[in-house]
């Protein structure tokens, strides 16, 4: 059998992709899978670090500046949208696929819609409650919307064909266990270990609230803990340049503050760690969720009906997540609550706990099932 998937723009629309795809390929050793992304995003980078051939075809989101440079931007969208539909439906024609998925990103649209009009069984998997634009467009056109909450079935027009399956993860995150992963990465038993990530392309303002936190930490008379800070494909110049130039630090790295552009393999270093410092985007969620992990979560306040919190909420409320919205969450708020936490072992153990309680721990062999018996037919 051949699966199709698409999926691009973030890490966070990608990495479901690939937890469904490890799942078929698992189950189905000889079948066949081929990814569409967008010529010059991330996807294309990691879709073949995780073994998956990937073609990419031209696609643009749209701006809504009245600005010259929007109104170029859109010219582009215009030539990028009339071309991607033939990209699409040459390769989609050529693959054969028996299903073909989408998992986010404006790459989705071209792909499932030509699919559709090919009459090839097609899902789409809408990670938030509230859908995005693409989601939206694609409804009436795919055979099954698959969502993470309950909440979002009334979002839909079309409720009979949605699905509430919740968010999958990559295997690696159903499969960790955190002594195997700090043996493997080499961190003592008893060194606290803090992940800080805050989405795959960074964040300006996070960036330097952790930079001016290190700076408080190296400040101190003991390093309080090892750090692995994800500064993104675009930020981490700029943070880098801030630490060095307006702070004065140096040797950050050398004193256990690690600064990278991105973490490849989040499911070990997630797993490894004590405590994950992040935004609170869906995928992210389902990710901390079925590893147990304690998390400190600062929502982004730049997102469509701040869906980011009200996820975030759902985690501190059952137990697992302490929540600080950005406009309060400054380097040292952010350095003591660190510090407390690890402190207080029990509290910790409670959350992880909490966190596991918290997990919809066959949500990617639901969607796979979907997947399989729309391809059979079914």
């Amino acid at each position: 059998m051949r699966f199709l998937f698409a999926c691009g723009g973030t890490a966070g629309h990608v990495n479901p992709a690939i937890g469904v795809a490890d799942r078929i390929r698992e189950l189905l050793p000889d079948s066949e899978i081929l990814f569409i992304g967008a010529l010059g995003k991330m996807e294309m980078e990691l879709v073949p670090r995780e073994g998956y051939e990937i073609r990419g075809v031209p696609v643009s989101n749209l701006s809504r500046s009245l600005s010259v440079e929007g109104l170029k931007h859109n010219v582009k969208f215009i030539s990028d949208l009339l071309k991607s539909g033939p990209a699409c439906r040459k390769i989609i024609e050529e693959f054969r696929p028996d299903a073909v998925i989408g998992t986010g990103g404006y790459v989705c649209y071209p792909v499932l819609h030509e699919a559709a009009k090919l009459h090839i069984p097609t899902v789409v998997h809408e990670s938030n409650a509230e859908p995005g634009l693409t989601t939206r467009q694609l409804e009436k056109n795919v055979d099954k919307i698959m969502v993470g909450f309950a909440e979002a079935r009334e979002n839909y027009k079309h409720p009979e064909k949605v699905v509430v399956t919740g968010t999958p993860v990559r295997l690696g995150f159903m499969r960790s266990d955190k002594t195997a992963a700090r043996r493997a990465l080499g961190i003592a038993e008893d060194e606290p270990l803090v992940v800080s990530v805050w989405g795959s392309l960074g964040a300006t303002e996070m960036n330097k609230v952790v930079a001016r936190m290190i700076a408080l930490a190296m400040d101190g008379e003991e390093k309080p803990f090892r750090l692995v800070h994800s500064a993104g494909k675009r930020g981490i110049e700029s943070m880098t340049r801030y630490m060095s130039e307006e702070l004065g630090l140096s040797g950050w790295k050398e004193a256990g503050f690690d600064v990278v552009d991105y973490i490849y393999d989040m499911p070990r270093l997630m797993a490894a760690a004590d405590i994950v410092l992040c935004r609170s985007g869906a995928s992210t969620l389902a990710e901390l969720t079925a590893i147990g992990k304690p998390a400190i979560l600062v929502p982004s306040p730049n997102v469509v009906h701040n869906h980011q919190e009200k996820n975030a909420r759902v985690l501190e409320h059952g137990g697992g997540a302490v929540v600080l919205l950005e406009s309060d969450a400054g380097a040292d708020v952010m350095l003591s609550t660190i510090t407390s936490l690890l402190e207080d072992k029990e509290k910790l153990a409670g959350m992880e706990e909490h966190m596991r309680d918290l997990a919809v721990e066959n949500a990617t062999d639901e969607i796979t099932s979907i997947v399989l018996g729309l391809a059979a037919g079914e």
